[in-house]
């Protein structure tokens, strides 16, 4: 499988007055391009600080992170982040709001637009393009969110618990949403959640972390029957109660 990402080796380290302290240790795993990876383990086994390496926000101590081939930085563009609140400004209408990015690094073309206001109407968003995102549901606004980091075109999605806002019921159909706009528009995409059962139905394949200092301690593929192609329906299949004993089992032997 090509590598869309790739972690070699990574090592990362916190540095306060009262010491230095180890987030994450030799953590090595590849994401193919148009893959969903999910990544789980326990609360402080730097889940998140894996996701601000892998956009650059800050460096590896060791190791080394490859997008695409190349090496990241902290300006690569090829990276759209989602973060757990959608961070809508209310003074701005829907539309706007979703075309903010592109107006920040000055690519608001016709082009761009078009593809915008497609999305609005593919995802359900076209009849609220000019109201303000108080009239939105909680997971209308998580939609809206996610297409102003599409609006971008990313090559690789990082979606740090971009649910957890959001009450259980919501919470399920948002998941279900965005893992289908994920997949319509064949991104690749790095999940990091406490929620098992959201991993395994997202997701190809679950990368489950030790306790701090965080290293890979499994990777488990994750394949349903065709039928089940929507996260609500894989919740439903046999296999999935296969899946969560399994990623469960890693999670209380973590080491």
């Amino acid at each position: 499988m090509d590598a869309m990402l790739s972690l070699s080796h990574v090592s990362f380290s916190y540095h306060t007055l009262d010491g230095e302290t180890l987030a994450l240790h030799d953590v090595s795993f590849s994401v193919g391009f148009g893959e969903f990876a999910a990544i789980v383990g326990p609360s402080g086994c730097g889940k998140s600080t894996l996701l601000s390496l892998i956009c650059g926000l800050i460096r590896p101590e060791s190791g080394e992170i490859k997008l695409g081939g190349g090496q990241t930085d902290g300006s690569s563009a090829g990276i759209g982040y989602m973060l757990q609140r959608d961070h809508l400004f209310e003074w701005r209408t829907v539309y706007d709001n979703v075309l903010l990015g592109l107006e920040i690094q000055k690519k608001l073309t016709p082009e761009n637009r078009s593809r915008v206001e497609r999305m609005l109407e593919t995802y359900g968003l076209s009849a609220f393009a000019k109201r303000k995102p108080s009239a939105l549901s909680g997971g209308m606004k998580q939609r809206a969110a996610l297409i102003r980091t599409l609006a971008l075109d990313p090559e690789l999605l990082l979606l740090d618990e971009p649910f957890s806002a959001l009450d259980y019921q919501t919470r399920l159909e948002v998941a279900d949403d965005i893992g289908m706009i994920i997949r319509r528009e064949g991104k690749t995409a790095v999940l990091v959640t406490h929620d098992l059962s959201e991993a395994i139905s997202m997701a190809d394949r679950v990368i489950v972390l030790s306790k701090r200092p965080g290293h890979v301690k499994s990777i488990i593929p994750i394949s349903f029957p065709a039928a089940y192609d929507t996260p609500l329906k894989k919740r439903n299949a046999e296999e999935f109660s296969h899946y969560f004993n399994l990623i469960w089992k890693e999670l209380k032997q973590y080491g």
